[in-house]
C-alpha cells in the first residue's frame, strides 16, 4: 500500500470516529416530538424595528414615550448596543462592516428609547451614518418606515400602491416574500397615517448637508425601467392626491382580506418578521379594534419570534425547524450509525408537515397536486422547493411507521417539484417562472429580493432529491436541469449561491446535483470546480468565505467555518476528488476543530436572506454539515 492511501485510510478511521461523536450531538438535539430546532439569528435591525413597532403601538402622550412594554424596549436596547462596532455604526452580519440602513435603524430606536444625544454611543453612531453618507442613503424601507412618524418627507418616499391588488394576477409576479411583506406595508403607506413621536424627537442630525432626499437617477437612465417607474411614482402621487377615495379603499379591503386568509394555517403571515409587523400596523389603519380576534392572533404571532431566555433578548426571522430537521436527519442517515428505525420518529413528524392545500404557487401552476414542506412550523401556502427537496433526501432515511403513507407522500413530492421547475430548467425557491426582470428596477426594490428567479443551489439540491426517489438521469427534467447548471456555471468554475454564502455552497451543491443526476466527473465543468474549490482553500485546512462576496460578485475569502468547510469537501467529493491533499486537509481541519461534546462553533453568517441586505445565521449548520462531509469521507469507496 501507498503512503498516500495509507494516510488516506488513517484519516478515514479518525473521520469516521469523528462522525460518530458529531452523529450523538445530533441525536441528543433532536426533540421529544422527533425534530431538530435551532435559534435562526440575524442583525440589530430586527430589535431596532421591534422597538419602532412599540412607538407606532404605544403613541406617546404628552409627547411623552412610556410605552407599558418599557422592560422589553430596554431589552432590546441593549442586545443592540451589545453589538455596536468599534466605528460606531452596526453591520449587517458578523465581522462586517458598519451598513447604513441599520446604522440608521439603531440611531432611530436608541434615541426614540432614550438614549441621551450626548451619549457617546449614539454621538459615534451618528457621525458614522453622516460618513456613510447620512439618512439620505438609507434604503427606501427605512425611509417609509420614518416618514409614517413625519421623520423622512413623504414626497420622497416610494408610492406602495395597494390598488395592487386590482390588476389581476399582477402580484403574483413579485416574490413571494416581497409580496407577503409590500401587500400589508400597501394599506399602511396609503393610510397616511402620520403617527405621533415624543416631544422635541427629530433625526435631523444624521441629515447630510448638500444630499438630496428624493430619489437618484444617473444621467444615462432616461430609457430605462427604473425611469419608467419613477414617473409611474409620480403619478401616483398624484392618484394619492386626487383619485377616487372608492377605489382605494376598496384595494385596501382586498389587501387585508388577501392577508388575513394568509395568516391561516400559518404561523403569521409569510411567517416572516416584516410581513408579520406590516400586518399588525395595517390592522390599525384599517381600524381593527385592538382585542379584535385578527389583531391579538397578529401580535401572538410576531412576538412568537421573541427570544427572551434571561440572557438573550433578540428576535429570530422565522423559524427554521422544517430545515433544520432535514438537513440533520439526512446527515445522520448518511453516517450509517444510527438504524433507520431510530430516526422512524422523526420521518413521521416530517409527514405531518406536507402541503396538502393549494397556495400562492398554484397562480403558476394551477392543475399541480398540492405537496411539498415549508420551513417553518406551519406555513401551507408558502411550500417552497428548496426546503421540499431537502426534506425528501431526509425520507429516504427515516422512511415513516406507516410504508404506504410514506410512498404517497414521497410520489406527491416528486410530481410538485417535477412541476415546479422554471422554463429556463433551474428550480426557485417558492414560484416557478418567477424572473420578469424590470420589477427589480422599481423604486422600492432596493431589499435586493423583488424576484425569485432559478438558482444553482437549489437546482443542484432537487437533481439530487430527485434521482434519490427514482427520477432517473435521462429524464427530460434532468437533462435540462443539467443543461442549467452547466449555464450557470461562473468563468472561474464556481456557482453562484443564493441562499448560503456564497460561491462555496452553490459550487457544492451544484457538484452534488450533476453527479447525482449521472454526469461524469471527468466532464470539464466538473474538473473546472474541483479545481476551483482547491484555489480557494484557506491555509489552514478549511474553507471561508465572507458576504462580501455578494458585494463583490466574485467569492471573497473569510476565516474557516465548519460549515463552510463542510461544503467544500462534500463538494470535492461529489466532484470525483476522493484523495487529494485538500480533501485530507479539510477533514483534518473539521477534527481538529471538533469539540469534546462533538459539536463545533461557528460564529459568522453563512445562510443568505436578501444578498447585500440580509444575512442568517442557522445555528446547527455547524453541526449538520460537517457530520456529513465526515461521513461521506468515512463512507467513500477507494
Amino acid at each position: 500500500m501507498s503512503p498516500t492511501l495509507q494516510i488516506a485510510d488513517e484519516l478515514q478511521v479518525t473521520s469516521a470516529q469523528s462522525a460518530g461523536k458529531a452523529v450523538q450531538a445530533l441525536m441528543r438535539m433532536r426533540s421529544r416530538e422527533g425534530y431538530w430546532w435551532a435559534d435562526l439569528t440575524a442583525d440589530t435591525t430586527l430589535e431596532s424595528d421591534y422597538i419602532w413597532l412599540q412607538l407606532w403601538l404605544h403613541a406617546p402622550e404628552g409627547g411623552i414615550w412610556n410605552p407599558p412594554t418599557r422592560p422589553l424596549v430596554d431589552k432590546a436596547v441593549a442586545s443592540i448596543l451589545a453589538r455596536q462596532l468599534p466605528c460606531g455604526g452596526f453591520n449587517i452580519y458578523p465581522k462586517g462592516p458598519a451598513e447604513i440602513s441599520a446604522s440608521v435603524k439603531a440611531y432611530f430606536a436608541l434615541k426614540v428609547a432614550g438614549l441621551d444625544s450626548s451619549d457617546g454611543r449614539l454621538t459615534r453612531l451618528r457621525d458614522r451614518i453622516l460618513e456613510l453618507g447620512g439618512l439620505q442613503k438609507a434604503n427606501s424601507y427605512v425611509k417609509l418606515n420614518l416618514s409614517l412618524f413625519g421623520l423622512y418627507p413623504r414626497e420622497h418616499v416610494p408610492s406602495v400602491p395597494p390598488e395592487l391588488m386590482l390588476f389581476g394576477k399582477t402580484i403574483y409576479q413579485m416574490s413571494s416574500w416581497t409580496r407577503a411583506i409590500v401587500i400589508p406595508l400597501s394599506i399602511v403607506h396609503s393610510s397616511n397615517p402620520m403617527r405621533p413621536v415624543p416631544s422635541g424627537f427629530t433625526l435631523e442630525e444624521l441629515h447630510a448637508p448638500g444630499v438630496s432626499f428624493g430619489f437618484t437617477r444617473g444621467t444615462d437612465e432616461w430609457f430605462t425601467w427604473r425611469a419608467a417607474f419613477l414617473a409611474v411614482d409620480k403619478a401616483l402621487k398624484w392618484w394619492e392626491r386626487f383619485g377616487p377615495k372608492g377605489v382605494r379603499e376598496k384595494a385596501k379591503r382586498k389587501a387585508l382580506d388577501w392577508a388575513l386568509e394568509r395568516t391561516r394555517r400559518s404561523g403569521g403571515l409569510g411567517a416572516i418578521y416584516p410581513s408579520m409587523q406590516y400586518l399588525i400596523m395595517a390592522l390599525d389603519c384599517m381600524g381593527v379594534p385592538r382585542d379584535h380576534a385578527d389583531h391579538v392572533e397578529a401580535r401572538r404571532q410576531f412576538e412568537n419570534l421573541m427570544v427572551d431566555d434571561g440572557e438573550r433578548f433578540l428576535f429570530q426571522p422565522c423559524f427554521s425547524v422544517v430545515w433544520d430537521t432535514a438537513i440533520a436527519a439526512f446527515a445522520v442517515g448518511e453516517s450509517g450509525l444510527v438504524e433507520d428505525k431510530a430516526l422512524r420518529q422523526t420521518g413521521d413528524w416530517l409527514l405531518t408537515k406536507e402541503v396538502r392545500q393549494p397556495g400562492d404557487w398554484c397562480v403558476k401552476r394551477p392543475n399541480v397536486e398540492p405537496s411539498g414542506w415549508y420551513f417553518e412550523f406551519a406555513n401551507e401556502w408558502y411550500p417552497d422547493i428548496d426546503d421540499t427537496a431537502m426534506v425528501l433526501k431526509a425520507l429516504k432515511h427515516t422512511r415513516a411507521s406507516s410504508g404506504q403513507a410514506y410512498q404517497q407522500c414521497v410520489d406527491r413530492a416528486v410530481r410538485w417539484l417535477l412541476a415546479m421547475q422554471s422554463r429556463d430548467g433551474g428550480w426557485a425557491a417558492f414560484d416557478a417562472d418567477n424572473d420578469w426582470q424590470p420589477l427589480a428596477d422599481v423604486p422600492f426594490a432596493d431589499h435586493n429580493a423583488m424576484l425569485d428567479p432559478t438558482c444553482p443551489d437549489i437546482t443542484g439540491r432537487v437533481l439530487e432529491a430527485l434521482a434519490m426517489h427514482g427520477v432517473k438521469p435521462g429524464d427530460p427534467a434532468m437533462r435540462r436541469g443539467i443543461d442549467y447548471l452547466i449555464r450557470t456555471q461562473e468563468q472561474d468554475g464556481s456557482w453562484y449561491g443564493r441562499w448560503g454564502v456564497n460561491y462555496v455552497y452553490g459550487t457544492f451543491l451544484a457538484l452534488r446535483g450533476l453527479r447525482a443526476a449521472g454526469e461524469s466527473d471527468r466532464e470539464a465543468h466538473v474538473l473546472r470546480a474541483g479545481e476551483w474549490l482547491r484555489s480557494v482553500q484557506n491555509a489552514d485546512g478549511g474553507w471561508g468565505e465572507t458576504c462580501a462576496s455578494y458585494d463583490d460578485k466574485t467569492f471573497v475569502p473569510g476565516p474557516s467555518t465548519a460549515s463552510q468547510t463542510a461544503w467544500a469537501v462534500l463538494g470535492l467529493l461529489a466532484s470525483g476528488d476522493l484523495h487529494s491533499q485538500s480533501v485530507r486537509n479539510g477533514i483534518e481541519y473539521l477534527v481538529e476543530t471538533q469539540k469534546a461534546d462533538g459539536t463545533w462553533d461557528e460564529d459568522l453568517a453563512t445562510g443568505t436572506g436578501f444578498p447585500r441586505v440580509f444575512y442568517l445565521t442557522y445555528h446547527l449548520y455547524r453541526n449538520s454539515f460537517p457530520t456529513l462531509a465526515l461521513s461521506a469521507f468515512a463512507n467513500r469507496k477507494n
